[in-house]
């Protein structure tokens, strides 16, 4: 059996949107300004905010800082999530992508195109997954 792959050019570009994932995630975390205006929130579960002892800002600036993607963590190429080791605890961090004008309920259609993309940056110690 042969298969033929099609390309699909109505498909996003995945390194626009890892540039725009990172781009947002350093302005988040570090106060990084981009070079284009990117729409987004952050968001931290109660578990890492109660952690303590700096602990949550540890976590948000390893977030802003990660550049470890390879195939086995970011399969699409979107550096939409990752794994980062605060004192011994695992952080994860995750990024999903909605509609700008959807009150959070539906996904990005476009989601290369920050004007019409939400971006929702979740901070999370592991253990709460």
């Amino acid at each position: 059996m042969s298969m033929t792959v099609q390309s699909q050019p109505d498909r996003p570009d995945p390194t626009v949107i890892a540039a725009q994932n990172d781009a947002f995630r350093k302005l988040a975390c570090l106060g990084v300004a981009p070079a284009k205006p990117i729409q987004g929130r952050m968001h931290v579960t109660r578990s890492l905010m109660e952690a303590g002892d700096g602990f949550m800002a540890e976590a948000v600036k390893a977030t802003g800082e990660f550049a470890t993607f390879e195939p086995e963590n970011d399969p699409e190429g979107w550096h939409d999530f990752g794994a980062v080791e605060i004192r011994g605890e695992t952080v994860f961090w995750k990024i999903d992508l909605y509609e700008a004008d959807s009150d959070f309920r539906y996904g990005a259609e476009t989601p290369d195109n920050p004007a019409t993309t939400m971006r929702v940056l979740t901070i999370m110690l592991a253990r709460d997954w």
